[in-house]
Order: structure tokens, then sequence, then C-alpha cells
């Protein structure tokens, strides 16, 4: 891997910017490689639109914004229909099949997961959907080990939500496995 470039989108609420950052720090902290992450909100902090960048490679990176993704996550029906446009050819599109219909022909791999309502059946809090995404997203991409994001997640959170987060993350690797290419 060279260069990837990530956009995640979707409501304020759902995680989508903090997914962005464990991945930015797990790139960094963990794997030696170089990220940048930089966000953007709607009009609501929650419920409104958001978007988070994530550029990761293994060479300098000069300029924090990503212009066409190889990678897209949309979390939301408005954010994919926004930004299903910008995606590279070739790259990856993953949905929520729950939040997602997609609806455009777009010159990219489609992968729709039951993401939210497997956390919900497994789970049952939707507080770790995030953590389902981006488990699911490293499951078909192998951008970052597990292991690396774990060690965000000790960092970040506190202690008696890691065995939740820790099981989020688990289901959407699954997920993402055997969704991969």
């Amino acid at each position: 891997m060279e260069r990837s470039r990530l956009v995640f989108s979707g409501s304020g609420g759902q995680g989508v910017i903090t997914a962005a950052i464990i991945l930015a720090k797990a790139a960094v902290m963990f794997e030696g490689k170089n990220a940048t992450q930089s966000q953007s909100y709607g009009a609501a902090a929650r419920g409104g639109a958001t978007r988070s960048d994530v550029l990761i490679s293994e060479t300098d990176i000069f300029f924090p914004k990503v212009v066409q993704p190889n990678i897209l996550v949309s979390l939301t029906q408005e954010s994919y229909n926004t930004f299903s446009d910008i995606i590279r050819p070739g790259g990856l599109l993953l949905v929520d099949n729950k939040y997602v219909s997609i609806e455009k022909k777009v010159d990219a791999k489609h992968i729709s997961l039951p993401m939210y309502d497997t956390v919900m059946g497994k789970i049952g809090k939707p507080i770790v959907f995030n953590i389902c995404m981006l488990g699911a997203l490293i499951g078909i991409t192998r951008l970052v080990q597990a292991q690396s994001i774990l060690k965000v997640l000790e960092t970040s959170i506190p202690k008696d939500f890691m065995d939740m987060n820790k099981s989020a993350l688990e289901l959407g690797i699954k997920m993402g496995e055997s969704a991969a290419y």
C-alpha cells in the first residue's frame, strides 16, 4: 500500500469522525505509517451531515484533504447521495444496508453489509456501530491490523467499554472478511 485515500461520511452522532480518528492514530502510532485526518460537520453536531477524510501513506503527505477517495464509507443515504460521485474509479464503496440503498452506477466495488443490525442483534447498543464499521473496513482492506485499532481504543475509551468495542470490532472484521474481494 503506497497511499489510501478515505472518506468516512454519515450523520452526526454515528461516530464517523471518531472512527476516522482511531484509524489514523492506529496507522501512525502502531504501524509506522504517515496519516492525516480532517473533518467537517453539517449545521448540527448531532444529526447533521459529517465527513472525515483520512490519508494513510508510506510516504510524506503534503495535502490533508481527500479529493477523490479510493475508499468511501457512507452510513446514511444523504451521505451516499452526496459523496458517491467523488469515488476514484475502481475504488471501494462500503455502506450499511439498513440506512443506504445503492441507487447510482458508480465505478467502484460496492459492499453493503448489515453492520447496524448486527451490532444491535449481538451487542444491543448502537454506540459501537462505528467500531463495527471500522472492523468491516479493515476486514476488507487490511489497511491496519486489528491489534492496532484495539491499542488505540485502550488509550481512548473507559475500560468498562472495552469488551463491547472489542466485540463490535470482531463482528465487523468477520463481516468484512466474508465480503472481501
